[in-house]
């Protein structure tokens, strides 16, 4: 597995158009959420992704602070079907956290979590902050860390 951490501008046409592909596959056509998945906000992200035989394996973006939520914030995030069940999501939120702390010189991150990942994001240091909310048609929880 090969790890790659790139701004934007970085990413070839290829890379762009199969984190494009596979976010499509898993929100829009595996959890069925008809929402907009291109929101202006990869031009500002960083994209940290996995490639393994020779396909995008899991992905995440992360954006500064103000970009999308006043703290720092990790977004996307996806594994493909592929390639569940091998630790990839544990990884992938792990190089995130080290990344924001990295990249935008803060331990303060939000996030705007699937309500049914709750416990998975709280194991990385999550705690959640407010109610359940309905986002695209599907329950989500703000959380911090």
């Amino acid at each position: 597995m090969e790890k790659y951490i790139k701004k934007y501008t970085d990413l070839s046409v290829d890379e762009l158009y199969e984190i494009m592909q596979l976010r499509a596959l898993v929100f829009v056509v595996e959890q069925d959420c008809v929402y907009q998945d291109l929101d202006g906000k990869d031009r500002l992200a960083t994209h940290i992704f996995y490639k393994e035989k020779g396909k995008i394996s899991a992905y995440a973006r992360i954006l500064g602070p103000g970009d999308y939520f006043k703290y720092a914030s990790i977004g996307r995030v996806v594994v493909h079907p592929d390639f569940r069940g091998l630790n990839y999501g544990n990884i992938l939120i792990s190089d995130c956290i080290k990344g924001v702390y990295e990249i935008y010189n803060t331990k303060d991150i939000q996030i705007s979590a699937q309500n049914y990942l709750k416990k998975f994001y709280e194991g990385h240091g999550f705690v959640k902050h407010g109610k359940i909310y309905l986002e695209d048609g599907i329950e989500h929880i703000s959380m911090k860390i």
